[in-house]
């Protein structure tokens, strides 16, 4: 009998193991001293305001042989906005904007990635912004992966994306049309293999 179980329970778990989705490919975190998440915005129709988030963190899974299979996961602190300003970003701080007292974060992660050449990708994922999440696809260009010898020759990959969303969708509406709705987002990022 305890063999029966013995075996059963090793039946489950190869099945689990069969039936579950594994990700190939390498695991890297992203470097935030070499990470840039930079927003654009139209300031009264006189300039465009850039800022961009000092805190962050992520976690690529980069399938070279598959990069359709690719993942990326990446955690903004949203406390951490910087537009250069301190007293904007204290406004930008407050509940008309981030509300960082109930939305401490700003997430992505990737649900699909489709090719649109050697070496660029549409990533499409979901976006968590102020506790709304939605679909958003960022237009993406690999750049390399090759030993840094600044950083002991470890495997680094760099990248560049963008997308443009509209902030009225999760629910900042503060100042429009005043303050723009559409936002552009440059990413330019470096990730590190562990």
């Amino acid at each position: 009998m305890r063999q029966f179980f013995q075996a059963s329970a090793a039946a489950l778990f190869f099945s689990t193991c069969l039936s579950s989705p594994v990700l190939a490919g390498d695991l890297y975190d992203l470097d935030p001293d070499h990470t840039q998440t930079i927003f654009h915005i139209d300031h009264l129709g006189y300039s465009t305001v850039t800022g961009g988030f000092r805190q962050l963190k992520g976690v690529l899974t980069l399938d070279e042989a598959h990069p359709e299979q690719s993942l990326v996961e990446a955690t903004l602190e949203a406390s951490s906005v910087d537009t250069g300003l301190p007293s904007r970003d204290e406004d930008l701080r407050s509940s008309e904007f981030f509300d960082v007292v109930h939305h401490q974060t700003i997430t992505f992660r990737t649900t699909k990635v489709k090719r649109r050449g050697p070496r660029s990708a549409d990533l499409s994922g979901e976006l968590t912004l102020l506790g709304i999440s939605k679909p958003v696809t960022l237009r993406t260009t690999f750049n390399r992966v090759a030993p840094d010898p600044l950083r002991g020759n470890r495997m680094v990959a760099g990248f560049t994306a963008t997308t443009t969303i509209r902030r009225s969708d999760f629910g900042m509406k503060a100042f429009i049309p005043l303050i723009g709705d559409v936002v552009r987002i440059d990413i330019n990022a470096e990730a590190i293999r562990r």
